[in-house]
C-alpha cells in the first residue's frame, strides 16, 4: 500500500485527490492546511493526522522518514495555492517522495529549470494533474487530429465564463501574484489540452485583459484560437443564464461544438493510476502551457477585431 501526505485538504480540489488515494487502494498518512474546516477527510482517510501549521506536518513526515522506510511516505500530493506549488514540490523531494501537483504546476517558467534540477538531485519526479488529457472525448479528438490534413489550419472558438463571487478578489485567487491571474487560474488546462492536441505555439495575442475577464488569440501549429475566459456572471450568455447556470463552457472547432461535459467524476483516478503505473505527465508536458499564461502578462492589450473572440464585439466589453 502507497503511502501519502496532501498540502491544501481544505481546498475546493483536494476531495478529487482523497478519491483517487482511496480508489488506488492505497492511504492517506498526512494533510495539512491553514483553515481545518477539514471534515471531508472522515469521508475518506479518518486516521490521517492534521495539521494547521505547515511547519508541523513538515516536522511530522520528518520524522516518519527517519523512524524507517516503512512509515515514509511515498507521495505528496500538492493541492495548495498556486504560488505554492514549487516550495510544496521541493518538500517532497526532501522528504524521499515524488510529489503529484495540480495545476498550474508552478507560475514561473523559471521555476521548472530550477525542479528539474531538484529532480536529478534527489532521484524523484513531479507530475502534473492534466486531466483533461485522460478525458475519452479529447483523447478521441486527439486521435482523430492526428490522422487529419497536417496542413490544414483548424478554427478554434474557446469560451469559458466560470461565475465567481465577490469572495475571489479578496482571496489568493484574485492576487495575480499567487494565482497567475484569469488566463492561468481558470484557463490553463484548456490551453494546455489544446496544445496538446494541435501542436506548439507560434503566436499570441492579447486582446483584452482585466482582473475578471481576458481574451486573445493563439496561433498553434494546426489551429487559431480565439479566446475568452472570465469570473464575470455579467459574461454569461442568455441561454445560460435562462436556465440558471453560473457556468458556460463552449469550444467550437471548425464551427462545431465538441461536447465533453460528462466524463469528469473519474479523470484524477485516471491520473493517479497512470502515474503508479510508471507513466504519468512531468516538467516538460506542463512547459508550454506555463510559458504561454506567463507571457500573456507582458502583452500590450490591443484588440484586433479581425482575431478577436465574438464576445469581443459587444460593444460593452470593446
Amino acid at each position: 500500500m502507497i503511502r501519502f501526505a496532501i498540502t491544501g485538504i481544505a481546498g475546493y480540489i483536494a476531495p478529487r485527490h482523497l478519491q483517487a488515494i482511496k480508489d488506488t487502494n492505497n492511504i492517506l498518512i498526512a494533510a495539512t492546511d491553514p483553515h481545518d474546516s477539514v471534515g471531508i477527510i472522515d469521508r475518506y482517510f479518518p486516521q490521517a493526522s492534521f495539521f494547521t501549521e505547515f511547519e508541523r506536518f513538515d516536522r511530522h513526515l520528518e520524522k516518519l522518514r527517519r523512524s524507517s522506510p516503512e512509515c515514509a511516505i511515498n507521495y505528496l500530493s500538492i493541492c495548495s495555492p498556486n504560488h505554492l506549488h514549487d516550495a510544496h514540490t521541493r518538500l517532497a523531494f526532501r522528504l524521499d517522495a515524488d510529489a503529484i501537483c495540480e495545476k498550474p504546476l508552478v507560475i514561473k517558467p523559471t521555476n521548472l529549470d530550477a525542479l528539474q534540477v531538484l529532480e536529478k538531485e534527489y532521484d524523484k519526479r513531479v507530475y502534473n494533474v492534466l486531466q483533461l488529457r485522460m478525458h475519452d472525448k479529447i483523447k478521441a479528438l486527439k486521435d482523430s487530429i492526428a490522422i487529419s490534413d497536417k496542413n490544414k489550419k483548424h478554427n478554434i472558438i474557446l469560451t469559458y465564463i466560470t461565475s465567481r463571487g465577490m469572495w475571489y478578489k479578496y482571496s489568493w485567487k484574485g492576487n495575480i501574484e499567487k494565482s497567475g491571474g484569469v488566463s492561468t487560474n481558470i484557463g490553463i488546462h484548456f490551453f494546455d489540452m489544446l496544445i496538446w492536441i494541435f501542436g506548439k505555439v507560434q503566436e499570441s495575442q492579447i486582446h483584452i485583459f482585466e482582473e475578471n475577464r481576458t481574451s486573445g488569440f493563439i496561433e498553434l501549429e494546426n489551429a487559431n484560437i480565439r479566446w475568452f475566459l472570465s469570473i464575470d456572471e455579467n459574461d454569461l450568455p442568455q441561454e445560460a443564464k435562462e436556465k440558471n447556470q453560473r457556468t458556460y463552457r463552449s469550444i467550437l472547432i471548425d464551427g462545431k461544438e465538441v461536447e465533453f461535459s460528462d466524463g469528469f467524476t473519474d479523470l484524477h483516478t485516471k491520473v493517479y493510476t497512470d502515474i503508479l503505473n510508471g507513466s504519468g505527465y512531468g516538467i516538460e508536458d506542463a512547459r508550454p502551457s506555463i510559458e504561454l499564461v506567463y507571457n500573456f502578462n507582458f502583452l500590450k492589450p490591443n484588440l484586433n477585431l479581425e482575431k478577436s473572440h465574438p464576445y469581443l464585439l459587444k460593444k460593452e466589453l470593446i
